[in-house]
């Protein structure tokens, strides 16, 4: 697959992806991060954000399922049962892999599935190696790491050519 760091769009909020469209373009699987994604850093209860857009995303016959780096043991797996979402830890992006246990898992191929993210070289170079639309969002905090910082402003020119090329 290739080598892309753009992502598909450049969104505030994974609440800002509104189910409804999702369905209308053929999505049936939305691989979510969690970190700055869809909770800050250290944070595993699901806020009722979180939580009234997956119950959206399942009316609309959409699966969320986390897909997450999170190497910390065992975070994934509670925030992902606090949510009542499968879930995937250590997965590995960019690597393709991750993403294609996932999918394979979930019975969907590439083009029913949306990677939802906050960070261009994990979530959305990962989503383009497997054939899967990446979906970036404005990362929720960016506080506490001075390395977010420096990462965040290395992909401004990414996230800038990814709200010209909007899927919803």
């Amino acid at each position: 697959m290739p080598f892309s760091l753009l992502p598909r769009g450049y969104y505030d909020s994974v609440t800002d992806l509104r189910p409804r469209d999702l369905a209308a373009r053929g999505i049936r699987l939305v691989l979510a991060d969690l970190d700055n994604t869809l909770s800050p850093y250290k944070v595993e209860e699901p806020s009722p954000e979180i939580r009234a857009w997956k119950e959206e995303l399942e009316k609309e016959g959409i699966t969320l399922f986390l897909l997450s780096n999170s190497r910390k043991p065992g975070r994934a797996q509670r925030y992902a049962e606090k949510l009542g979402i499968p879930y995937q830890g250590h997965s590995g992006k960019p690597k393709r892999g991750g993403y294609l246990r996932a999918l394979k898992r979930m019975g969907c191929t590439p083009e029913q599935a949306v990677m939802v993210g906050d960070q261009i070289f994990t979530d959305t170079l990962g989503a383009n190696r497997a054939g899967v639309v990446p979906l970036l969002i404005r990362p929720i905090r960016l506080a506490g790491n001075p390395g977010r910082y420096i990462r965040f402003a290395v992909e401004t020119p990414f996230r800038l050519l990814g709200k010209r090329r909007p899927f919803l």
